[in-house]
């Protein structure tokens, strides 16, 4: 469902991007934050400061479209840097987060923000994140993206680690993952 940014809701709600690599998560989530702008909206965006692929202080894509934000180590950093007459909180690669984003989430809605998340919703393995299957399904409006299987171009919500690392995060782009279908996914022995 989209979310139409000009209704001014009096209490505030999460939505959640989720997806496997390379399916526009972070395209996604810059587009919602350009429209609240526009809107005059008060944004604040954060990141993890473990997602160094393309540069701090910001949340870049993949296709390098970038707008500034707050790298923090911990979820709870973001309710210490969120202003009170902030109305939009993004945070993108909600899977480095500790577990306690959730709460976060959750206190920032309960103040009237429109909170937007975005992020993996499975490791390698296929396995959940813990953090993003709680946002799931406490948030108000889910979008899953799907993006195309390098093996054969079927819509891909798998994302196919190329690399030996047995690490579950370890942080990377083309050069370490793929997106694949469920068909050309294969799970890892580890």
């Amino acid at each position: 469902m989209v979310v139409n940014p000009l209704i001014r809701h009096k209490q505030g709600w999460i939505e959640v991007i989720c997806g496997c690599m390379f399916s526009g998560k972070t395209e996604e989530l810059i587009r919602r934050v350009r429209t609240a702008l526009i809107a005059k909206q008060k944004v604040q965006l954060f990141n993890s400061k473990i997602d160094t692929r393309y540069g701090l202080d910001s949340i870049i894509s993949h296709n390098q479209n970038k707008v500034a934000a707050i790298c923090v180590k911990t979820s709870a950093e973001i309710l210490q840097h969120v202003e009170k007459d902030t109305q939009v909180v993004a945070i993108d690669e909600i899977n480095f987060f500790d577990k306690g984003l959730v709460a976060v989430c959750e206190e920032l809605a309960n103040k009237g923000k429109r909170v937007i998340v975005a992020g993996l919703d499975t490791d390698y393995r296929a396995e959940p994140f813990e953090v993003m299957a709680a946002l799931m399904a406490k948030a108000e409006y889910v979008t899953k993206n799907l993006a195309v299987c390098t093996k054969c171009g079927n819509p891909a919500s798998f994302t196919q680690r190329i690399s030996k690392d047995k690490k579950r995060i370890v942080v990377g782009t083309t050069d370490s993952y793929q997106a694949r279908c469920r068909r050309c996914y294969k799970k890892p022995r580890d």
